[in-house]
């Protein structure tokens, strides 16, 4: 066993914690939980920074336990939200939760046989065996309205003028139920979360000191922020997901590729389980050869490895290095449908029939009338760019203008015409 505290202390991963977790820590294997709402049907990367939390705990020889909100994701955490969030109904929770309990699985070893092995629990399973009055009876006298008025993430939305309703209200009282649930059922002594769960989980700690005379413990990480200032996980075209439906593995690997360099540092730390020398020599490595973007290049591996597994972290790579022209036809041909339409998303099309492509004279027929000018608007220029070098087709330099049309289409139905250095464009065939 190694130590928690320490693993995260170095990474850059500890924010607050209370007092004698350390020696409770010490004595054996522990017990923590980390929650996550069921908001959404995946991850996003923003969660991972709690995933790797629970990673680090199981590393370091501790049982840890996901707990998926069923319960709580059917009224939204207010803190620090500036509003209240949609609720969601049940069909669409229970939805969520069973790609999110998938989704954990790729981080945390649920192996029967494995002696600190990770379990997965749903606060519904639970919550939903009360009954309002049962509740408000048995768990809410415990409370007093002060001591829950006080947490910063409610005193925030009320100086906003904002206001909070009182389900949003009673967020902290179930988080604080959870807690006390598996602390009595599970042997649960630590509840893990982001720095703005604070007020949330020391809800919990006193509920089980005040119901049972029990002792129970917290500790926080950092929320990750960028060094521009920026929300980190966010991109124009909004969140990047753990689901390769909703951010493709190519984009996924790109995020990380373009942190900067300040960052790098940062991340490297928090999302992988790269040793400490390890990290060290490659960030001595990057300060002298700051071009090559070493740092990058490991982050991207190692997390794009973690989520997609190392066949779609190959193709991304792959991908990356068609687009920046280190690629070879073959290259071209091995990439799927998918990650090829994302590397080249928003590069203008041409469709065109089978019949239209079967009856192009050659390449500079094709890439002038029967496209109609989307590539050239004359042949005389087709011809003379062809001419120049300056065309290639699927990564193929094109030399002779009265070329014929003996190329293999990518995925059976496209053609990738690059003129110039950087302007692309895609033949569709369509069959």
């Amino acid at each position: 066993m190694n130590n928690f505290i320490e693993e995260l202390r170095w990474r850059g991963m500890l924010q607050d914690m209370t007092p004698e977790i350390e020696e409770y820590l010490k004595k054996g294997m522990a017990s923590a939980y980390l929650g996550f709402d069921p908001t959404a049907d995946s991850l996003h990367i923003g969660h991972l920074v709690g995933v790797m939390t629970l990673l680090h705990f199981q590393r370091a020889g501790h049982k840890p336990y996901a707990l998926v909100g069923g319960a709580t994701g059917m009224i939204g955490d207010p803190s620090f939200k500036s509003a209240e969030r949609n609720l969601l109904d049940k069909a669409t929770l229970d939805h969520n939760v069973s790609c999110l309990q998938k989704q954990l699985s790729h981080f945390l070893d649920f192996r029967e046989g494995t002696s600190n092995k990770a379990e997965l629990v749903n606060n519904y399973d639970w919550m939903s065996q009360f009954s309002f009055l049962e509740f408000i009876r048995d768990v809410g006298k415990y409370m007093t309205v002060n001591y829950m008025m006080a947490k910063d993430s409610v005193k925030r939305r009320l100086e906003d003028g904002n206001g909070l309703s009182f389900t949003e209200f009673s967020y902290q009282l179930i988080q604080g139920y959870d807690f006390y649930h598996l602390w009595k059922n599970n042997h649960v002594a630590i509840q893990l979360g982001g720095s703005d769960q604070w007020g949330n989980i020391v809800t919990g700690t006193e509920l089980i000191r005040k119901m049972e005379g029990g002792s129970a413990y917290a500790l926080t990480v950092p929320l990750i922020t960028k060094a521009d200032g920026t929300k980190f996980g966010k991109t124009e075209s909004g969140s990047v997901w753990l689901d390769p439906e909703k951010t493709s593995p190519y984009a996924f690997y790109q995020f990380w590729l373009n942190v900067s360099d300040e960052d790098a540092s940062k991340y490297i730390r928090i999302f992988t389980v790269l040793d400490r020398a390890t990290i060290e020599s490659l960030e001595k490595e990057q300060a002298e050869a700051p071009h090559l973007r070493l740092l990058q290049k490991e982050i991207a591996k190692q997390v794009t490895i973690m989520v997609h597994g190392e066949n779609e972290y190959n193709m991304a790579v792959k991908a990356s290095d068609i687009l920046f022209g280190k690629s070879s036809t073959e290259d071209l041909a091995s990439l799927d449908e998918r990650t090829f339409l994302q590397v080249f998303d928003g590069v203008p099309q041409a469709e065109i029939s089978k019949s239209e492509y079967e009856s192009a004279a050659n390449v500079v027929d094709l890439l002038s009338e029967k496209t109609n000018g989307l590539i050239f608007p004359s042949k005389g220029e087709a011809r003379k760019m062809i001419q120049g070098g300056g065309v290639s087709i699927n990564k193929e330099k094109i030399s002779d203008p009265n070329q014929g049309l003996s190329f293999s289409l990518l995925q059976g139905k496209y053609l990738l015409v690059q003129k110039g250095k950087k302007q692309y464009y895609i033949i569709s065939v369509k069959l």
